[in-house]
Formats: C-alpha cells, sequence, structure tokens
C-alpha cells in the first residue's frame, strides 16, 4: 500500500507541473528517437543487402576491375587500372577449366525492350552472359531453355527474359520463339525465368540474359570491363578455388611475380563483412550523438528535480512531520525522476520506430521493429533517471522536517 501511495504522489507531482515534465520527456525522446530511427533503417539495409548477396549463389566469388564497395580510397585509382576483356576473361575460363564453373558478365541499365507495340519500363537491364548465368545467380529457366555455349560461340541473337519482362511483352501469349527488339537489335526468346520478386522496391525479374558475345556486337568491346563469377563444386574447396583462380588471373593478365593485383576478388561473406564494418561505423556514430543527448537530457532531469525538491520543500516538511521516513521520500523522487525518463524513451522508442519504418516502405522493403535495441534504450532510460535522480531524492529526503516546515 505505501509502495502504491508513492506511486500515485509521483505521479501526482508530474501531472501538477505538466509543461516541464514534458520538456524533460522530449528531451530524453529526442536521444531515444536519433538511435532507434537509424538502428531500424540499418537492420532493414542489412537484411536488404544480405538478401541481395544470394543472387551470387552458393560457393561463388567474383572478379572484376572495382572493388564491390569502397569508402577508402578514390576512384580514379581503380579506374586507370586495365578491363578486363574478352580475351582476357576467355583465357582465365580455360585456365580454370576442369577447377570451377566461371560466369562472364556485361550489363547495361536503363533499357527498354518492345515487342508487339507493348513496351518494359526504361528500367530493365540487359545483360551479356553464357549458359552458367543461371546457376551463378541461382535462377531457373520456368519455360524453354537456357542459353547454350554455341550461342556464345555463334554470336546469334537469343534471349532469357525475366519473369517481368514477360509478364509487360507477352501478357497473354506464349513467348518463346518470339521477337523482342532492344535498342537496335532483335533477340528471339528462347527461355524464361522463374520469378524471383522484389527486394527494397528493386525488381529481380527485370532483365533480358543475351550471348555476351551478341552484347558486344550490340555495344561494343572498348571500354568494357567485364564481371567473372566464379563457381567452386562445394564450400569446403572454395578457399583453394579461390587462390588459384587470383593465381590463373594474374597470368591471364600477364603480370609478374612482383607487380600487385590489378583486379579486385571478393565473395558473398566479405561483401557482408565490409557492409557491417560500415554499418557498425554508422551505428558506432549514431550511437555516440544520441549518447550526448541523453547525457545533455539527464542533466535537464536532475535540474528539474532540484527545482521540483526547492518547490516542495514545505510539502516534505509536512510529509516527515506526519510519519513518512527518508526512504519514503527518496524512493517518491527518485521514482517520479526514472519515470519522466522511461516515457520519454518509450516515446523516443515509437518515434524512431515509426519514422524508420516509414524510410523503409518508401525504399520498397519490409516494416522492422529492432527489440534488442529498444531494450537497451529503456534500460539506459532507467539508468539516467536513477543516476540523475538520486542526488535530487537524497537531497529531498535529508531535509530536517523542521528547517523544512519553515521554508517560505
Amino acid at each position: 500500500m505505501i509502495l502504491l501511495e508513492i506511486i500515485r504522489l509521483a505521479f501526482a507531482s508530474l501531472r501538477t507541473n505538466l509543461l516541464r515534465s514534458l520538456l524533460t520527456i522530449c528531451g530524453i525522446a529526442i536521444g531515444v528517437f536519433s538511435i532507434i530511427i537509424v538502428m531500424t533503417v540499418i537492420g532493414a539495409m542489412s537484411s536488404f543487402i544480405e538478401s541481395t548477396l544470394t543472387r551470387l549463389g552458393s560457393n561463388s566469388f567474383q572478379i572484376q576491375k572495382y572493388p564491390a564497395i569502397n569508402f577508402s580510397d578514390p576512384r580514379n585509382r581503380f579506374r586507370n587500372r586495365r578491363d578486363i576483356n574478352y580475351p582476357t576473361a576467355e583465357h582465365f575460363r580455360q585456365l580454370m577449366d576442369g577447377t570451377a564453373r566461371v560466369n562472364l558478365v556485361l550489363q547495361r541499365r536503363g533499357l527498354a525492350a518492345t515487342h508487339a507495340g507493348r513496351r518494359t519500363n526504361p528500367s530493365m537491364q540487359l545483360i551479356g552472359s553464357d549458359e552458367n548465368f543461371m546457376t551463378a545467380f541461382d535462377y531457373a529457366i520456368a519455360a524453354g531453355r537456357n542459353l547454350g555455349a554455341d550461342d556464345n560461340a555463334l554470336g546469334r541473337p537469343v534471349c532469357v527474359i525475366g519473369d517481368d519482362v514477360r509478364a509487360k511483352l507477352f501478357p497473354n501469349e506464349d513467348p518463346i520463339g518470339a521477337l523482342v527488339r532492344i535498342g537496335a537489335q532483335n533477340y528471339t526468346v528462347i527461355g524464361v525465368t522463374e520469378p524471383k520478386g522484389s527486394t527494397m522496391g528493386q525488381s529481380r525479374d527485370a532483365f533480358v540474359v543475351v550471348p555476351i558475345t551478341r552484347w558486344m556486337m550490340a555495344f561494343g568491346s572498348a571500354y568494357r570491363s567485364i564481371s567473372i563469377n566464379v563457381q567452386s563444386p562445394d564450400q569446403p574447396s572454395l578457399p583453394a578455388v579461390q587462390d588459384r583462380a587470383i593465381g590463373m588471373m594474374r597470368l591471364a593478365r600477364g603480370l609478374a611475380p612482383e607487380d600487385p593485383n590489378d583486379f579486385e576478388v571478393f565473395s558473398n561473406d566479405s561483401l557482408i563483412e565490409t557492409t557491417k564494418s560500415v554499418t557498425d561505423s554508422i551505428a558506432f556514430g549514431a550511437l555516440g550523438i544520441s549518447a550526448i543527448a541523453l547525457l545533455a537530457a539527464g542533466v535537464g532531469v536532475m535540474n528539474i528535480m532540484l527545482v521540483s525538491v526547492t518547490e516542495r520543500t514545505k510539502e516534505i516538511g509536512v510529509r516527515k512531520s506526519i510519519g513518512a521516513k527518508k526512504t519514503n521520500i527518496l524512493a517518491q523522487f527518485l521514482l517520479e525522476s526514472v519515470a519522466l525518463s522511461l516515457i520519454g524513451g518509450l516515446l523516443g522508442i515509437l518515434l524512431g520506430v515509426a519514422g524508420g519504418n516509414i524510410v523503409i516502405l518508401l525504399m520498397g522493403g519490409a516494416v522492422s521493429f529492432p527489440w534488442d535495441w529498444a531494450f537497451l534504450a529503456i534500460f539506459v532510460c532507467a539508468m539516467i533517471g536513477v543516476i540523475f535522480g538520486m542526488y535530487p531524492a537524497w537531497k529531498a529526503a535529508a531535509l530536517d522536517p523542521i528547517e523544512a516546515l519553515r521554508y517560505e
């Protein structure tokens, strides 16, 4: 009963000074909001990146001119590297024959395909590749057939289309054997992939795959750097295959033993680790900003509680004179401080989750809730209430009842 009375008195005092309480709550809420919104967005982005990386398939890694993620060096450093041209890529494929499956890729975005007056969105991807594209990027053929080695050898004008392209151009007919026009080129549809859906608003089915040799006929081979996907037979052999691939690529590029690699090698795991280090840095920065905001809010809580002790000195004297113990006074003021902090924390969590999910939904992602950071925020807010409210509560509990009753 005494505890319930203390809680009632604490919240009654907060309601009495409503504006002052709201301002203090806002200070706490801003600090919590800043970390929760960042963590909500980072969590969704990390899931998006990991799901996107699964497109590389299992047991695979990539070799290309530019690094997949680069923040430390100017891009000019990598631009000056030699392109990975088709003869080099084919030489590398031959050197790796029997060791791993090698897939070559060139791509161009922002194109549209047309057929019988129907047109795709001008954001389609035209990919030049080979018979290993479907395995390398984890696609399956739903109808027709895949590209063959002879399609590349002869540079045939054939293509495999994604499900989005099929839905746009062939809503009521069989696309196999039909012609689609992309730019100035006509291609015969020989296959359709099974749908993959979209991630963060980006469709994984808005593409057309043509033989890489035909792609270079249409767009040229100068100033084109091929991306090479290498897939090992199984997971245990991946490190050995990657080491061999680096050596074979150096041989295909004609590098001397003392020359550094002029190409990048990365796998799903290395990209995830790099992404995690970037998101961890962002999270650390957001945590630092939030810590400063919460420290300032904690000072505000202490200031408000000290003012409250001064204003209620006579009330404290009356309560002590009728039998209230030091622990009762201490508990009441400490509870007020913790309540201010927790209410601010909960408000910050709600606003942060709402704001973060609005950003995620605008990007086409799925709603998420950072439970771990929410619980941590509640714990930190409770500690702020205890730490910054302890001195005012102790000061109130230590007041002499006689002196307090005389206070004007």
